[in-house]
C-alpha cells in the first residue's frame, strides 16, 4: 500500500490549513493510501502569532494519525524530525508552504528525508510570495523550494510567483470543496441558531481579519449603500432607486482579528454604520461554520490582494453566491454574473456589486454555483499529487 506523509498544521492547531490537511488525509485514505500527518508542536512563537490562540478545544478528527513533532524555531528538532521521517520510507511527502518563516525548518527537514533516496516531495503552495512581506522572504523560500520535487498551486498568481523561483514540475488544481463542516441547513434554522434577524438582508465577511482582506473597504461599501440605496427589489428588472433612506442590509463579520481591532472600531464609528453590523469577532469553531454560511444571503470577499481563498470553496459547498474583488485568483474562481459578481477593490465598486446581487436575486446564481462546484474534487487533487510524484521519478530515472 503506497505510503503518504502530509507535513503541515493539524489538530490541535486550528484554522484553514489544519482543516485542509485533515480532509486531504481522508481523501488519500479513501483511495487506499496509508496516510498520516506530521504537524507542529510549536508552529509560531506566541509573540509572532496575531490571534488569541493557535489551538482548538474541539475533538481530534477520527481515523487520522497525527504526529505532533515539528518545532518551527529549533534547528536540532528539524534534523531529528527529518531523520525520523526518512526512516518511515514514505513514497510521497505532501508539504504545505504558506509562509517564508517556515522555509528554514521545512527545507532542512526535507533535505534529511531526501537522503533515503526513495521519497518524492510534492509541495502544495498556498503562497510563494506572501501577502505581508518581511526581510528574508526570498532566501527562505528559495531554500525550501530546492528541497522539493514538484508543486501544486491553486491559482494563476501563485503559479506565476513559483515560476519566478523554479521551473520544476508543477500543476495547477482548484482548491477542493470543504465538505467536512456538516450538511447545509436552511436559512431559517441557521439564523435561529445564531440568533440573527429572520427578515433582514445579511451579507457575510468570513475568516481571519487581516489588512489584505479589505474589511475596511467593505465597511465603506456598507456606508455607501446605507446612505445611497433605499429599495433593493430581488425580482426587479430596473436598477434600484437612490433615495437617501436607510438600507435593510446588515453586514455579519464572522472571524477573529489578526491585527489591531481599534482601527476598525474607529472606522465603524466614523462611518456611522454600527447599527448595520453584526460582530462575531471570535474564532469560529468548525461546528459553527455551516450556520454562518447558511445564514447569509451573500458572501463578500473584498480583498486588496489574493492568491486563492479557502472561503471560496466553502461558499461553493454551501451554494452561497459571492462578491469578490478583481485581484489574484479570485475572478477565475468566481465567474462574473454566474457564481457571483466581480468588483474592483474599492468601496464604490463593491457597494454597486452588492446592490446588483440583490437586484438579480439568489435564483439567478444557484444553477451556476451547482455547475461550478462539480470541478472542486479532492480526488482530482490526490491524483495530481500522485501524477507529479510519478513524473519526478521518471525524470530521475532519465538523469
Amino acid at each position: 500500500m503506497p505510503k503518504v506523509i502530509i507535513i503541515g498544521p493539524a489538530h490541535p492547531l486550528r484554522g484553514g490549513l489544519a482543516t485542509f490537511n485533515h480532509r486531504l488525509a481522508k481523501a488519500f485514505a479513501d483511495m487506499g493510501h496509508d496516510c498520516s500527518i506530521w504537524s507542529y508542536s510549536l508552529q509560531y512563537p506566541s509573540f509572532l502569532f496575531p490571534g488569541k490562540t493557535q489551538y482548538t478545544d474541539e475533538p481530534a478528527p477520527e481515523t487520522i494519525t497525527i504526529h505532533t513533532r515539528i518545532n518551527a524555531v529549533n534547528p536540532i528538532n528539524w534534523i531529528r524530525v527529518g531523520n525520523d521521517i526518512a526512516k518511515e520510507q514514505p513514497d510521497i511527502i505532501v508539504v504545505r508552504y504558506w509562509l517564508p518563516f517556515m522555509g528554514p525548518a521545512l527545507g532542512t527537514i526535507l533535505r534529511r528525508v531526501r537522503k533515503n533516496k526513495r521519497t518524492k516531495i510534492i509541495c502544495i503552495a498556498d503562497n510563494i510570495i506572501p501577502h505581508e512581506k518581511r526581510p528574508g522572504d526570498a532566501p527562505f523560500t528559495r531554500y525550501f523550494i530546492k528541497a522539493c520535487d514538484g508543486f501544486i498551486t491553486m491559482s494563476d498568481k501563485v503559479m506565476a510567483d513559483l515560476r519566478s523561483f523554479t521551473q520544476k514540475p508543477a500543476l495547477q488544481v482548484l482548491h477542493p470543496l470543504y465538505d467536512n463542516f456538516g450538511t447545509p441547513v436552511s436559512k431559517t434554522e441557521a439564523r435561529n441558531h445564531l440568533k440573527l434577524p429572520a427578515d433582514e438582508k445579511i451579507i457575510l465577511f468570513f475568516g481571519f481579519i487581516r489588512k489584505y482582506k479589505g474589511l475596511d473597504l467593505l465597511l465603506e461599501a456598507v456606508s455607501n449603500i446605507k446612505h445611497q440605496t433605499s429599495e433593493i427589489s430581488p425580482g426587479s428588472d430596473q436598477k434600484p432607486e437612490i433615495r437617501n433612506q436607510k438600507s435593510e442590509i446588515k453586514l455579519l463579520i464572522a472571524g477573529e482579528f489578526y491585527e489591531d481591532e481599534a482601527g476598525y472600531q474607529t472606522l465603524i464609528d466614523t462611518l456611522g454604520i454600527r447599527d448595520q453590523l453584526i460582530l462575531r469577532t471570535d474564532f469560529i469553531p468548525d461546528g459553527e461554520v455551516r450556520y454562518y454560511l447558511c445564514a447569509a444571503d451573500l458572501l463578500v470577499q473584498p480583498y486588496r490582494n489574493a492568491t486563492q481563498s479557502g472561503v471560496t470553496p466553502l461558499a461553493y459547498y454551501f451554494e452561497k453566491p459571492m462578491v469578490v474583488t478583481n485581484v489574484g485568483g479570485l475572478p477565475a474562481l468566481v465567474p462574473h454574473l454566474k457564481s457571483g459578481l466581480v468588483a474592483e477593490p474599492e468601496a464604490g465598486s463593491i457597494a454597486n456589486a452588492i446592490v446588483e446581487y440583490f437586484r438579480l436575486g439568489e435564483t439567478h446564481f444557484i444553477p451556476h454555483l451547482r455547475t461550478e462546484k462539480e470541478k472542486y474534487s479532492w480526488d482530482h487533487l490526490v491524483n495530481a499529487i500522485i501524477d507529479l510524484a510519478g513524473k519526478s521519478t521518471k525524470n530521475d530515472s532519465q538523469k
